[in-house]
């Protein structure tokens, strides 16, 4: 049977603790957790079962593998430090026969994405990079329509527009939109991303500055930050916000204080077969996962097995094919979900409402 593996790593640290190891995430403190992290060898967590593609029938088996480190480590520590643990995780990977290793959250974004990684290994590697940007230009638009928002003449706004992901998904919805707000730290590789979405058609504005989301319908923020950023000042009356990055940049404060503003985690998706399971409680229904691990696994049905999403720069063709290798198996959207709870058809009737009363009372301000 053809497989693969998917590297995982505590994003809450005494959350994803606990659900591993009940004891020690109940009695040590996060900075704890945080130093201890460094020592911790590479884990098998669970055997991924039941996959099997629509198109063809055919069923792939896989791991979770977790890499011990917190993202406060990754940011603080030497580069070197983690792709030493990362390697010897995808190593681990390998010893339990995997044929094609994804590299998540915090361990694609160290470093070079995943380029350093793929070098030191025996298998074929991927980011899982381009099925998130499918999946979250697919989702936010799904999202704008339940919201009302006309795109032909909303604003879009990108936090983390120099990463990969924000890059391409920019470019992509540059055909959509005609305004952009592009937002970063690194104005050179800002002015490569506005090219980009200038090409397609879109005006495009670049900044550092936050407080331009009020300018924004639409905001995708995708940034490799530890903390939240995103404050329920920073939004829009009747913004909708998909959130791709994990840890998540927006602030839970968003979800108490703001009614009028559709927040949800970008990049959530359902796998094909009715067996499927991951046999691990990482917080999501059944056969629902990131974008990131369904690419790793379409691969894997496709038997594509080669590198794939490396590196820094991403291309809207990569991006359409892996969309359509993950639509002929049977992957497929998964439901909304925001700050860890699904979000139901009538909780998102209740904001399409105050959304609509919102953005009366902006207007006649």
């Amino acid at each position: 049977m053809d497989n693969f593996a998917f590297i995982i790593h505590p994003l809450d640290p005494k959350r994803d603790v606990k659900r591993k190891f009940p004891l020690l995430g109940k009695v040590l403190p996060v900075p704890a957790i945080n130093f201890l992290s460094r020592f911790f060898p590479p884990l098998y967590i669970s055997h991924i079962t039941g996959v099997c593609s629509e198109a063809t029938g055919k069923e792939v088996e896989g791991w979770f593998v977790a890499c011990p480190f917190t993202p406060q480590r990754m940011m603080t520590l030497p580069p070197k430090t983690v792709y030493r643990k990362v390697i010897a995780t995808a190593r681990l990977a390998e010893r339990l026969g995997a044929e094609l290793v994804g590299l998540g959250a915090y361990t694609s974004v160290v470093g070079d994405g995943g380029v350093t990684i793929s070098r030191s290994v025996n298998v074929p590697v991927t980011t899982g990079d381009s099925y998130t940007v499918a999946s979250a230009v697919e989702a936010l638009k799904k999202a704008a329509e339940i919201m009302e928002i006309d795109l032909a003449g909303a604003t879009l706004a990108v936090v983390g527009a120099t990463g990969a992901i924000g890059a391409v998904a920019a470019e992509m919805l540059a055909a959509d939109v005609p305004h952009i707000v592009l937002i970063g730290k690194r104005f050179d590789r800002l002015a490569e991303v506005k090219a980009r979405c200038e090409r397609v058609g879109a005006e495009v504005l670049m900044t550092a500055d936050l407080d331009r989301l009020l300018q924004a319908d639409l905001v995708l923020t995708v940034t490799s930050a530890v903390e939240a950023i995103v404050q329920p000042k920073h939004l829009k009356p009747g913004a909708v916000v998909c959130d791709v990055a994990r840890p998540r940049d927006v602030s839970k404060a968003v979800a108490e204080q703001r009614d009028d503003v559709f927040v949800f985690e970008g990049g959530l998706v359902e796998v094909p077969g009715l067996d499927a399971s991951f046999n691990f409680d990482f917080g999501f229904p059944p056969k629902t996962c990131y974008a990131c691990m369904a690419e790793t696994i379409a691969l894997a049905l496709e038997g594509r097995y080669e590198n794939y999403s490396l590196g820094k720069d991403l291309t809207i063709t990569q991006v359409a094919e892996i969309a359509g290798i993950a639509r002929r198996h049977g992957f497929k959207l998964a439901g909304f979900r925001s700050f860890e709870h699904a979000v139901p058809e009538a909780e998102i009737e209740r904001i399409r409402l105050n959304a609509g009363r919102a953005r009366q009372v902006s207007a006649a301000i």
